[in-house]
């Protein structure tokens, strides 16, 4: 599906009739409301090039399963409708139309990908399906004018960007930079923060720009093009297998640039487990979350609920990703706009409400950090923190700093 910007749709209140499927009526103003159930669908990379983003969607089970044990949401339970997309477009089109009109859901939440989201925005809109915090800070999905049912999970890639540029500024205004990243929405984004960021110094200390294809089997000859350029800071806009590769490949060159990285790259398993801990010593990003690697927080009260959260109601996953922790706060921030929403819930009624949001602070968020959402601004996240690999653990580096 071919999606072009600039669309708005307030279909909002168009319904699905769902049919044959064994269950209590659904009221036409409600799609995937029952008495007793509220259906919502996330499209999740499961298999492919992606896939360690795609256990957010166990999370998701996870903790819903947690809100569902305690009673529901207003005296409803969430039944999450997990599919695989495998982080292709055609294949999250095909999905996504299957959550709408064979699964009847109320609405899609985390959505991983920016690409996959895309390609499904439009869809979702003519529909009145609220697209609710993609796991994406592309500016595509921060557009309350042309795509008022989509709202970003994820801080802003420009925002996160244009805080590497003003510290490389700030610790080194000779820099020779480089920008290495994928060749899309999500990519493009740190390219664009990075150069907005250094202002009219821009052309003088960027020096290459190298961008991989997410189904590149391998990212060797684009480090090697950024060594050639005589790069000595580099800026990567990359997920976890692109993150390993460079880093593996500039571990092996000796080649040892200092390296602002994406927090979508970031995590310390897989991502920087597989580079090698040594390769990644001295990387640079910026967080919303508390790491759960971090002995500041070891005895945590909301880290400590968050690992015996994980114990009861996610035993398999990762006590070290940071996706695990990512899907605890969203969880938590769709039962929070769910439950303000209260009994009478419509789509529009919920987007509504969402629009309220103001400093809301998820369990798991790092100090100082909070929501905000209003009707002119889908940026949901007023701050980063930087933070520094020390070869075992992120340590914080100063205080965060506001994305705006």
């Amino acid at each position: 599906m071919k999606i072009t910007r600039g669309f708005c749709v307030c279909a909002i209140g168009l319904s699905v009739v769902v049919a044959g499927m064994g269950r209590a009526a659904v009221a036409a103003d409600a799609p995937g409301v029952t008495d007793t159930e509220i259906r919502l669908g996330t499209l999740q990379p499961l298999s492919g090039p992606a896939s360690a983003y795609g256990i957010l969607g166990y999370a998701f089970e996870g903790y819903f399963t947690k809100v569902n044990d305690e009673g529901g949401i207003n005296g409803r339970k969430i039944k999450v409708l997990l599919r695989d997309d495998a982080l292709s477009p055609p294949k999250a089109v095909e999905q996504t139309r299957a959550l709408v009109e064979q699964d009847g859901i109320f609405a899609l939440f985390g959505q991983s990908g920016t690409p996959t989201g895309v390609a499904v925005q439009k869809y979702l809109h003519v529909k009145g399906i609220p697209q609710l915090f993609v796991m994406s800070g592309s500016h595509v999905f921060q557009e309350p004018k042309n795509a008022p049912l989509s709202l970003p999970g994820l801080p802003t890639y420009f925002g996160e960007a244009k805080l590497y540029a003003r510290a490389i500024l700030q610790d080194n205004p000779n820099a020779r930079i480089g920008i290495f990243y994928q060749n899309d929405d999500f990519g493009k984004d740190y390219v664009k923060g990075v150069q907005i960021g250094l202002g009219d110094k821009a052309d003088k200390l960027i020096v290459a720009k190298e961008s991989y294809e997410l189904t590149d089997p391998t990212v060797d000859s684009k480090i090697l093009a950024l060594k050639a350029s005589g790069a000595d800071t580099l800026v990567m806009g990359s997920y976890s297998k692109q993150t390993s590769q460079a880093l593996q490949k500039m571990g092996v060159m000796g080649w040892r640039p200092k390296i602002y990285l994406s927090y979508i790259g970031s995590a310390v398993n897989p991502t920087l487990k597989n580079a090698g801990f040594e390769n990644a010593k001295g990387v640079v990003t910026a967080a919303v979350l508390k790491d759960p690697t971090d002995v500041r927080w070891k005895d945590d009260p909301e880290t400590l609920a968050w690992l015996a959260w994980m114990d009861k109601y996610y035993p398999r996953g990762d006590k070290t990703s940071g996706s695990n922790v990512f899907g605890y706060v969203i969880g938590d921030l769709i039962r929070h706009i769910i439950e303000k929403t209260g009994k009478e819930l419509t789509q529009e009624r919920l987007m509504a409400t969402a629009k309220q949001v103001r400093d809301y602070r998820p369990p798991m968020l790092l100090p100082d950090i909070s929501l905000t959402i209003t009707p002119d601004n889908y940026s949901i996240y007023n701050k980063m923190q930087l933070q520094e690999f020390d070869g075992t653990a992120w340590r914080a580096v100063g205080k965060p700093i506001s994305t705006n």
